[in-house]
């Protein structure tokens, strides 16, 4: 069976990596093309031997590729996509799905009509810890969930171009953790315990002086009466946070070998601490007191490339093998949590969300 041709729309710095992943495996999947304005874009295309264009709309045009990956800037995530529907070829959007709900709900209805699959880039559904995580909520080991926790503490860089440049839209509305950041947890929340259907919110830019937010405070309440709080902050000097505790990712605080915890799902008969997979549980459910002790385990998962996985997974959607783990729809209701939870910081109410629909 021959490889499948993807081309890449945005060769940012997620796009490179996804590049990369494309790269990695030379037997199911090549690069054909890229398209992206940038004047550093084609030198890219140029060392990486593919067709450079400055729009996806002509690359699709002059030759259709198997799939395409969409990492452009978010309000060209819904345009970009609905090209690739257009055309009848799956895409693979990087989060968030759309730069506002309305542009992902036609996204969604215009895939579905079509028949087009869309994966939504939310990785780290696609990493064994989250995976295990999943796995032992859904045992029923730690009883009822009434409980989650999770912080995102890490200090983004003044001084490495992040703000600046081609980058300074993340100075904006819409450029801040909760849209970038918040809604990776989102999606693992919702994969853990449910869909979220109501938020409160506290946002501050008292730090950095942007026009967004650089620090929210944040509670939830799941569909199944369990509540949740997130801590979100770019400019904390801290390495609590998915990316830092996970040791997914080599670019993010090299040689760093803590065991620590982001997140923390709290049950009636026990809780799981993530990532380091340690379960604490009772064994004796007429027994449990705080009095008592609680038996400890630890899960040692598979250490796997959740990008690399991701990407061998839209490789199976484009071959029709598989359905999209992370479907349009599910990138739609993420983002639906996240502007209730701007919207909440707003208005200083309690939001409401609507459910998912299927």
């Amino acid at each position: 069976m021959q490889p499948v041709r993807i081309a890449v729309a945005g060769a940012g710095q997620i796009g490179r990596r996804h590049i990369e992943m494309i790269a990695r495996m030379p037997g199911a999947a090549r690069l054909v093309a890229l398209a992206d304005p940038s004047p550093a874009s084609m030198e890219q295309a140029r060392q990486l031997g593919v067709p450079h264009f400055t729009d996806l709309a002509d690359l699709l045009e002059a030759d259709r590729p198997d799939g395409v990956v969409i990492s452009s800037p978010n309000a060209l995530h819904v345009p970009h996509a609905l090209a690739c529907v257009e055309a009848g070829v799956p895409s693979m959007v990087e989060k968030p799905l759309a730069d506002s709900v309305e542009a992902g709900a036609r996204l969604c209805e215009a895939a579905s009509k079509a028949g087009i699959p869309i994966l939504v880039g939310h990785h780290r559904l696609h990493s064994s810890i989250m995976t295990r995580a999943a796995e032992v909520v859904r045992s029923g080991v730690l009883g009822r969930i009434v409980a989650a926790t999770t912080t995102i503490l890490f200090y983004k860089p003044d001084n490495e171009g992040y703000y600046d440049g081609p980058y300074r839209w993340r100075r904006e509305p819409g450029g801040g953790p909760i849209l970038l950041n918040l809604i990776h947890e989102v999606g693992s929340l919702r994969a853990l315990c449910g869909e979220i259907t109501a938020v409160q919110a506290f946002t501050s830019n008292a730090t950095r002086g942007f026009a967004v937010e650089d620090s929210a405070a944040i509670a939830l309440r799941f569909e199944s009466g369990a509540l949740g709080t997130v801590m979100i902050s770019d400019t904390a000097a801290s390495d609590r946070s998915w990316e830092h505790t996970s040791g997914e990712d080599p670019r993010f605080n090299p040689g760093h070998t803590s065991r620590d915890d982001s997140c923390l799902i709290a049950g009636t008969m026990g809780s799981l601490s993530i990532p380091t997979l340690r379960v604490q549980r009772y064994l004796d459910e007429p027994g449990r007191s705080w009095h008592k002790p609680l038996a400890m385990s630890v899960i040692e998962p598979e250490q796997v490339d959740p990008l690399e996985q991701q990407m061998a997974h839209f490789v199976e959607v484009i071959r029709g093998r598989a359905e999209p783990r992370v479907s349009a729809r599910d990138g739609l209701q993420n983002l639906r949590v996240v502007q209730a939870v701007a919207q909440a910081a707003r208005s200083g109410r309690v939001v409401e969300i609507h459910p998912a629909q299927r």
